[in-house]
């Protein structure tokens, strides 16, 4: 049998499902896929790739360079319009804002995420890097395990991971065998299952793709996010991409995540920051 060819950049599962038509100026519109949940839930990293993507179209600058997201009521699949507003160009850097609503029973539009993004070109950027940043320490990606290790998942209940190359370190998976490290830890080899190399808006996705810190914190169920603030700091190279997100003050009911992503050439490919309610009790 002749082995299916690896999709690319442009024209992949990914690609098509956050791809917005534009109506008219700073007006797009799409359908959300149901292939992007987690239950019921779309996930917020494809979310704000889509909105990522609306804004390319609408400002003068191709890449993100920030992008903070309110996630204001949850999305579900199905029909949403995103509406975007230049608040600057520069010749360096451009800003916009966007927001995506749905519709309720009523045909009303309801707003479900509102951003505030700087754009620019990633290209351009010097290469002198001054850090004190090293990539996360996981083991090989054949001694990791992957949700195709554990038990059938309840079917339905977590489409995305059917999208996904994940290989999660075994020192953050405490919580699926029962024992939570209690470190807020999470860790994990990253990439798309269709094999389309890292892009600037499938990053947007990574630091929001692994299961939440809070498990390893003894908690689950649902994390939803609050807000997300994500820092692109250079194109990523191809090959997989190491994740490692982390939670140092669960209070009153809300955590910090902060997440490093880091490509094959070791370079710190992308950061955020994320305000998360967890359900206790």
């Amino acid at each position: 049998m002749a082995q299916a060819s690896q999709a690319t950049i442009g024209n992949s599962e990914f690609d098509r499902d956050t791809a917005v038509t534009r109506r008219a100026e700073g007006v797009y519109d799409i359908d959300l896929s149901a292939d992007w949940t987690i239950i019921n839930a779309v996930n917020g990293g494809y979310l704000l790739a889509v909105l990522g993507r609306a804004l390319a179209d609408a400002l003068p600058h191709p890449d993100p360079f920030t992008i903070s997201a309110h996630y204001l009521t949850a999305s579900r699949p199905g029909p949403a319009v995103v509406r975007t507003h230049v608040v600057r160009t520069g010749r360096t850097l451009s800003t916009g804002q966007a927001s995506l609503f749905q519709y309720d029973e009523q045909g009303g539009e309801v707003e479900r995420i509102r951003v505030l993004a700087s754009y620019g070109d990633l290209e351009t950027l010097p290469d002198d890097v001054r850090t004190t940043a090293k990539p996360p320490a996981i083991p090989p990606m054949d001694q990791c395990f992957g949700p195709e290790d554990g038990p059938a998942p309840v079917p339905g209940s977590s489409a995305i991971t059917d999208r996904l190359m994940l290989k999660l370190d075994p020192s953050t998976l405490g919580w699926a065998l029962g024992s939570p490290s209690g470190k807020g830890e999470m860790r994990a080899w990253f990439g798309l299952k269709d094999g389309r190399d890292a892009d600037p808006f499938s990053l947007l996705l990574a630091v929001d793709a692994l299961p939440p810190t809070a498990f390893e914190l003894g908690i689950s169920g649902w994390v939803p996010t609050v807000e997300l603030t994500v820092h692109i700091r250079c194109r990523p190279a191809p090959g997989p991409l190491r994740v490692s997100i982390t939670t140092r003050n669960l209070a009153g009911g809300f955590l910090e995540e902060d997440a490093e992503v880091w490509d094959s050439e070791d370079r710190l490919v992308a950061q955020s920051r994320q305000l998360a309610r967890v359900r206790l009790g």
